[in-house]
């Protein structure tokens, strides 16, 4: 058995995914490697952000980006997927109303209630764009668990 996931596994084990790794490139071709909340929609994975956001603007420069899950804490328990692809504002309303809906019912109870933010960060995070990286077909998966260990 391959210790890799099937294209369906590795879409489901995205989606149960709390936080991921996003990394875009800047100016100079270094990678910014980034946590991120973020849903997937239609095979493709959503996030919002601060329209002044310097990820925003490294999106806009060069689309290029990369997306990472991944759990475990014993190396028999180690799993992964790795997306790579192009970032993309949306700006279609009903995709980004559903992005917001999808965001609302995953990350809710994590959020801070906005009475308990300062004022300066509320009103940056009053106004959002909405990413959407479309990944390559190749998908880089692992799943150490399918490892057959010696003595089980």
């Amino acid at each position: 058995m391959s210790i890799r996931f099937t294209p369906d596994e590795a879409w489901a084990f995205v989606e149960r995914a709390h936080t991921g790794v996003l990394t875009t490139l800047r100016r100079d071709g270094y990678p910014v490697a980034l946590p991120v909340w973020f849903v997937v929609v239609d095979r493709t994975v959503c996030f919002t952000t601060p329209p002044g956001s310097r990820k925003v603007a490294r999106v806009r420069r060069d689309p290029r980006a990369s997306f990472l899950v991944e759990s475990g804490d014993a190396w028999a328990e180690l799993a992964a997927v790795h997306l790579s692809g192009q970032l993309a504002e949306v700006t279609d309303e009903p995709t980004t109303a559903l992005v917001d809906e999808l965001f609302e019912a995953k990350y809710a109870p994590f959020r801070v209630p906005a009475e308990r933010m300062p004022a300066a960060a509320r009103a940056v995070y009053r106004e959002r764009v909405t990413l959407r990286l479309v990944p390559d077909e190749k998908i880089l998966s692992w799943d150490n668990s399918r490892i057959r260990l010696r003595g089980d």
